[in-house]
């Protein structure tokens, strides 16, 4: 068997959830193909093609559907750019960046003023002329439409979609046309064609919510020679450890480290963070933030295609390719929709005359506008537009949402499980207080206990460590450094055996605090982390770190209270520290985990329903995994953005509510989307078995129902954070 090769291309005309389910059913049965993705907002078709599969036959199938495709060439530039004729290199176009057309010149456009012209001449001219005369004009009408959506169709039903919705129309069009209302049939196809045309908007508008994310980057960065000048350069050719130059209101070309100045940075375009935020040597900034008034020199830590920016973008995409429970209903339900509403307007056609009395044109009238109002394009579109746009609008706020399962669960939270430090907390503690067992000195403890901390990324040990370089103390080298998970850090520091622990660890190990046991309580009590330092597990002294609350760590957990959830704070750290912090915040706490601990306290309160753990995205992966739903809040740290279900870029407690918010609106839209599409075509099924409404009024009903579950939908766009 040979080795599949992974294809993708570029689809365009994809406007809901209906179009992928025609693609990826028409491609999967083409022989050589396996793991089809279609990605409705990114507009790709992705597959395995093994020796047996054809590129041709590919293209072939999805043109036969209607849609535009083109082979995406993603091959990654080769050289560096050329000059032009300034000296300077400028951004290129890439072949495969998407070119958006208006939407009122794309080929859907086309056919609708097409045929709006050919039924509003027809009814003018019926003002003047006999009906002789303009009956062919309202047939004409209705041939323009029924030839492609009837080739469609066709090619759908070869495809393996023989119930599609274009069937429905063709069959109901046609029919009328045969019984005499060529009139009503043009104005089916028409009022078809305007469906189509609407739900291409829609898609149009959460694509262009997408892809305005791109634009954050700017067109041209300056890249620093080795003599001091610079050369305007595209971002996309910027290396890893090339050196930019960002002036004063330049936004950031690239995601890097600052070597050389200082200066405020708008990161709201990416993050949502409205307050500017200091930035200096040896911080990280990301792509896309906005220089505020000091110039900055940065060495470039991402290319262009792995930058924070390329990384949402990629995120929302994939995302919106994740399908929520409610719309893989949805789905299910509508392809059995379609036929079971072919049966029964069959059954509308034949029994009502020998039950009924009605003549048979009444039937076959009266049947085929139910099969108009079975058409499931409102109800098909109504899940995937809410949730494009809930994860659109959460994306361009700093809230990222890994899918619409995830979206959806979020909003069914009962408990929010937060970690302690990093996201409650700020992350960075100080050491605020060493005191030494007896015949022992400040720096002895400090220096030891730095000396075993080298190395290690917690951000325990990188206080103890700066602490240790305020006193100008040269931490002697440490050998065999091993971690205790949420116990300690040991290592063989001058010759001893050297850990740096909690006091738990330490009462494991024997040792025996004396006097300084009461001073360990009262710094608890303070809400301090006190690490336990011993030589030989004997006690060499404590060191009193503090870690402060958020500024927003009170309010994050009273919106969250507000929205009916009850917080509870998961820590490692002793439960008269755990219990001082968590008082300060507002909510309960669970102290002295281990990691272990964390999981079991997760299933716990998961029994009184869904959970929702926040992190920080590093120590927390496997409680962020247990949870309904993982959060990490990280300011968009590769670890933030793939180990969670969501993540909260401007890394503030209060984005979690907002999270919640922004579900619980996307779904109360879904439900109003799903009542419009059912209500609109329950009230016309009645109607029109009553004989109070045709075919036309049939169709409008779906046609109606698209445009107000889609203009709903759009309303999300728009969705701001209370």
């Amino acid at each position: 068997m040979g080795t599949a090769t992974r294809v993708t291309w570029r689809v365009e005309g994809m406007d809901c959830a209906a179009c992928v389910a025609k693609v990826t059913r028409a491609v999967e049965r083409l022989p050589g193909v396996s793991a089809v993705e279609v990605n409705l907002m990114a507009e790709r078709l992705s597959l395995d093609l093994d020796a047996g599969g054809r590129t041709e036959a590919v293209e072939t199938q999805i043109a036969a559907l209607g849609y535009g495709v083109s082979l995406v060439d993603g091959a990654p530039p080769a050289a560096a750019p050329p000059l032009a004729a300034d000296g300077h290199s400028h951004p290129r176009d890439t072949q495969d960046a998407p070119r958006m057309r208006p939407w009122w010149a794309t080929g859907k456009a086309t056919l609708t003023w097409l045929l709006g012209a050919l039924v509003i001449g027809a009814y003018a001219a019926s003002l003047v002329l006999p009906d002789s005369l303009t009956y062919p004009l309202f047939l004409a009408a209705t041939a323009v439409a029924v030839v492609p959506f009837g080739r469609r169709a066709i090619a759908l039903a070869r495809a393996g979609s023989p119930f599609s919705i274009e069937t429905l129309m063709c069959t109901a069009a046609i029919g009328a046309a045969v019984i005499g209302a060529a009139e009503e049939a043009a104005v089916v196809v028409l009022l078809f064609a305007v469906g189509e045309l609407l739900e291409s908007v829609a898609a149009g508008r959460a694509r262009a919510g997408i892809q305005a994310l791109a634009q954050l980057m700017p067109r041209v960065a300056l890249r620093l020679r080795p003599d001091g000048g610079t050369d305007e350069v595209a971002p996309e050719w910027l290396c890893i450890g090339d050196l930019v130059l960002v002036r004063p209101g330049d936004r950031v070309p690239c995601d890097g480290m600052i070597e050389e100045g200082t200066t405020a940075l708008d990161e709201s375009p990416v993050t949502g963070e409205s307050v500017p935020v200091a930035r200096g040597r040896g911080d990280a900034v990301m792509a896309g933030a906005i220089n505020g008034d000091g110039a900055i020199r940065l060495r470039v830590t991402r290319t262009a295609a792995d930058n924070t920016i390329a990384r949402i973008i990629r995120l929302v995409e994939e995302a919106t390719a994740s399908r929520a429970p409610t719309q893989r209903f949805i789905e299910r339900f509508s392809r059995w929709w379609t036929p079971g509403a072919m049966i029964v307007a069959l059954l509308v056609i034949v029994i009502p005359p020998f039950a009924l009395g009605w003549d048979w044109a009444t039937s076959l009238y009266r049947g085929l506008a139910v099969l108009l109002i079975a058409c499931p394009c409102a109800l098909v579109i109504s899940v995937p537009a809410a949730m494009a746009s809930g994860l659109s609008a959460g994306a361009r706020r700093g809230l990222l949402v890994k899918g619409g399962a995830a979206l959806e669960r979020i909003g069914t939270a009962r408990t929010v499980a937060f970690d302690k430090t990093g996201t409650l907390s700020e992350g960075r503690p100080r050491v605020t207080a060493v005191l030494p067992a007896p015949g022992r000195s400040v720096d002895e403890v400090l220096a030891l206990a730095a000396g075993a901390e080298q190395g290690s990324a917690h951000p325990l040990a990188k206080a103890i460590l700066a602490a240790a370089a305020e006193r100008g103390l040269s931490p002697p080298p440490g050998r065999g450094q091993s971690a205790l998970p949420g116990k300690a850090v040991v290592a063989t520091v001058a010759g001893r055996r050297i850990s740096v622990g909690s006091p738990r660890h330490a009462a494991e190990a024997g040792a025996v605090l004396g006097d300084l046991a009461t001073d360990l309580t009262r710094l608890e009590a303070e809400g301090r982390t006190v690490a336990v330092v011993l030589i030989d597990n004997a006690l060499l002294g404590l060191v009193a770190l503090r870690d402060e609350p958020r500024a927003d760590a009170q309010d994050g957990v009273a919106a969250l209270a507000a929205l009916g959830l009850r917080s509870v704070m998961l820590t490692g750290d002793n439960a008269r520290t755990g219990a001082a912090i968590a008082a300060s915040i507002g909510l309960e706490a669970r102290a002295e985990l281990l990691p272990d601990d964390k999981l079991r306290e997760i299933g716990r309160l998961m029994q009184d329903g869904a959970v929702v753990m926040v992190g920080d995205g590093i120590n927390d992966a496997p409680a962020l995994a247990a949870a309904t739903v993982g959060i990490a809040m990280g300011g968009g740290t590769d670890v933030a953005l793939e180990t969670a279900d969501a993540a909260v870029l401007k890394d503030r407690v209060t984005g979690v509510a907002e999270l919640v918010s922004l579900s619980r609106a996307t779904m109360a839209n879904v439900h109003q989307n799903v009542a419009v599409a059912i209500g609109l075509k329950a009230v016309f099924l009645a109607t029109t078995l009553a004989g109070i409404t045709g075919l036309w009024p049939a169709i409008l009903a779906d046609t109606g129902a698209t445009v107000l579950v889609t203009l709903n939908a759009l309303r999300l766009l728009r969705w701001v954070p209370r």
